[in-house]
């Protein structure tokens, strides 16, 4: 067994997930200057956002299987590339079409580091150390989410918006170099199996289908009529998907994993737990602003708790699951997401500020230790052929719980909404704000309990050996 750690790989690993964090939320808070600029609106910009999110999510899986076939380093290395050269071409865009396709291709790119980071970190250390490699790559990634506002927005005040596009070109070459140079001390895989395109495509289909049906920016540029169709083809894809890898010699999505319940019960907890945490951060900036009449930028300091602390959390979570196994920590930090939800149904219309600001902090620390844990019990304790898969697993899931927690919480609160108002059919509004307090609380009742079924699954998940 590999008892030496391998520091380049694993400081490779950690600059991809940083990269990929501070990427994601420097381009988000330069949305509205972009849009400006290129003269589009809401719905523009929009796409730009929805074409790397459906590049990015839905190649996850098939470049974390081709990491696996081909080489994580060697997909790492080529992804970030894609990302410089597709930052550069986000940087010089002229029009909105011309920023779409460059996100899409940008996407691409962090769907190949982002597929193969965590897995390299798992490479990097010993087995009894892997818990803390993914504390660190935790750690790194909400490093990424904590600076990426504070130097979007300096870069959009003092340069350029175009300049936050252009501030990725550099990070990401020396991303490459550095995994370049790691490519060449490691044995290449020496037996490649063939590709299954077929399910490749299907597996394609069946993801992006779904971000379609769930993201709520697609439904606004379709219309909700769209829900139906996009329903029938992701039921057919999926089935498709299904039935043609259980027939194939080599299948691209080996479906024999979810058997192994450590892998399946992680995976299920880290959906719901990303669902619910979506749900808590998706609905409090309207509570907080626009009910108690906080100030924007209040606000935002107190959004600066869940990064700061998830980044002091999440090496202690990975040296716990080193030490008992992921299922104990990974469960007492889904405990803190129900207390934090918990606390969301004491909301009313006058609350002072410190009650939400619980809220934050304790489902902050359900950051800061479930992550680790479970990402170990997900990828570190998976055999070293199947890592890669693992990993974009891992990422999809994350991802995909961000997608669902949105339009789930917007769909319980516009139904609570009516309910509680017994308005039919009025939408969803701070402006009778007894009502969308109390449709607030019935949101986070119904979480609770969802988060109560992410616990079981998290203690199901069994110990080391399962």
């Amino acid at each position: 067994m590999e008892t030496r750690v391998n520091y380049l790989l694993l400081a490779t690993a950690m600059l991809g997930t940083f990269f990929s964090g501070t990427a994601s939320r420097i381009f988000n808070i330069s949305m509205p200057t972009v849009a400006h600029s290129l003269g589009t609106d809401l719905i523009g910009i929009s796409w730009a956002l929805l074409a790397y999110q459906l590049s990015n999510i839905g190649l996850s899986l098939i470049f974390g299987r081709l990491a696996d076939i081909w080489g994580r380093e060697k997909i790492f290395a080529l992804g970030f590339i894609v990302f410089s050269v597709s930052s550069l071409l986000c940087g010089l865009s002229q029009n909105v079409m011309q920023l779409i396709a460059a996100r899409f291709l940008q996407g691409i790119g962090g769907a190949m580091i982002q597929s193969s980071s965590r897995a390299l970190a798992a490479d990097a250390v010993p087995e009894q150390l892997g818990g803390r490699a993914q504390g660190y790559m935790t750690t790194a990634h909400h490093t990424g989410f904590l600076l990426g506002p504070s130097i979007g927005g300096l870069t959009i005040d003092y340069l350029s918006w175009r300049w936050t596009f252009f501030f990725l070109v550099p990070l990401g070459l020396v991303g490459s170099l550095l995994a370049f140079t790691n490519l060449k001390r490691q044995p290449m895989p020496t037996q490649r199996q063939p590709i299954d395109y077929m399910g490749a495509a299907l597996l394609f289909a069946a993801t992006t289908t779904l971000i379609f049906l769930f993201d709520r920016r697609s439904l606004e540029i379709f219309g909700p009529q769209s829900k139906i169709a996009l329903a029938i083809v992701f039921a057919g894809c999926l089935y498709g998907l299904i039935a043609y890898e259980k027939r194939v010699e080599s299948p691209f999505l080996n479906l024999s994993l979810f058997k192994i319940r450590l892998f399946s019960f992680s995976a299920v907890s880290l959906l719901i737990i990303s669902t619910c945490y979506t749900i808590q951060f998706f609905l409090l900036p309207f509570y907080m602003q626009n009910v108690l009449h906080l100030t924007p930028s209040f606000i935002g300091f107190l959004f600066m708790v869940p990064p700061i602390m998830t980044v002091m959390l999440a090496p202690l979570s990975g040296h716990l699951a080193d030490r008992l196994g992921p299922r104990l920590p990974a469960s007492f930090g889904i405990c803190f997401m129900t207390g934090s939800l918990l606390v969301g149904l004491f909301f009313q219309p006058n609350s002072h500020w410190l009650l939400p600001t619980l809220m934050i902090a304790l489902g902050a620390i359900t950051n800061g230790i479930f992550n680790p844990a479970n990402s170990k019990a997900m990828i570190s304790m998976m055999p070293r052929e199947h890592r890669g898969f693992a990993t974009a697993v891992n990422h999809v899931l994350f991802s995909g719980g961000s997608v669902v927690g949105v339009a789930v919480g917007g769909f319980i609160m516009t139904a609570a909404f009516e309910y509680h108002t017994g308005l039919a059919g009025i939408g969803l509004t701070t402006d009778i704000p007894a009502g969308f307090v109390s449709a607030l609380n019935t949101t986070f009742l119904l979480t609770v309990g969802l988060s109560l079924v992410g616990l079981a699954t998290s203690i199901a998940r069994g110990g080391r050996t399962s």
